[in-house]
């Protein structure tokens, strides 16, 4: 069984908006309904799990809606349609910060599914998700505890103390920047997450970390330069520019 796990709980202040970004319209539809169209269709995704607030439920439910209509148009019976609604399990509570979301939404995904499934992570600001990076996370995961899609660094990387100074060269061809979505083995990873809620969960940056703390085996596949995150508005502008170019 694979569970997606939308984060969707973040206020994207860096955005200036009045609205979280993920759920500003683009093209009539939320940010958030480009990724959750993606995931509805993949035939590796069983249910999806969204960490939101619930002032925005009711409309990640009409985005849901109109997704699964538009997906049974033409079947008998509406079929797909049901069928892609009851993939959506339901919502989880946001956190105090980004991996407690991620350890509210395990909680409640480990109610449903056993320790041997997968969690599948994705921000909901990055709507440029594809069935092919999805499938290709599930192919690279089989001999591993998870995955993470990966971009090499283009430029050249420094070190600094003190943030004045250089303090030296980093090699570059081995330093990383990560991506969304991160595939992991549910019940290892959940128990990973479990073990820091002492008050280390607070400081976690990306949610590989708490894997790689736990020493579970993490393996690294390309990820995808338009897989990028809506975090500025030169992000939505982007956004927007790469849709109306295609």
């Amino acid at each position: 069984m694979n569970t997606a796990l939308i984060l969707s709980g973040g206020t994207g202040t860096r955005l200036g908006s009045d609205i979280p970004k993920q759920y500003i319209k683009v093209d009539d539809r939320m940010i958030i309904s480009y990724c959750l169209e993606t995931l509805l269709k993949n035939d590796n995704i069983d249910y999806i799990q969204i960490v939101a607030d619930e002032a925005w439920h009711k409309g990640i439910e009409a985005e849901l809606n109109v997704l699964c209509s538009k997906a049974g148009d033409g079947e008998p019976d509406g079929k797909s349609s049901n069928a892609l609604k009851d993939k959506f399990k339901g919502f989880s509570v946001p956190g105090a910060n980004r991996q407690l979301s991620i350890y509210n939404g395990l909680t409640d995904i480990s109610k449903y599914a056993d320790d041997a499934s997968y969690v599948l992570i994705h921000d909901a600001a990055r709507p440029f998700l594809t069935g092919d990076l999805i499938d290709r996370c599930f192919e690279a995961v089989l001999e591993h505890d998870g995955v993470m899609p990966v971009l090499p660094m283009k430029d050249t990387v420094y070190m600094s103390h003190d943030g004045k100074t250089v303090a030296n060269l980093i090699d570059r061809s081995k330093i990383y920047a990560g991506q969304a979505p991160e595939l992991f083995v549910l019940g290892k990873y959940y128990e990973a997450n479990t073990k820091l809620l002492s008050g280390k969960i607070m400081s976690i940056n990306g949610s590989t970390e708490p894997a790689i703390m736990a020493g579970m085996d993490i393996a690294m596949i390309p990820g995808d330069e338009n897989n990028f995150k809506i975090t500025t508005k030169a992000d939505l502008e982007k956004m927007i520019k790469n849709m109306q170019n295609n």
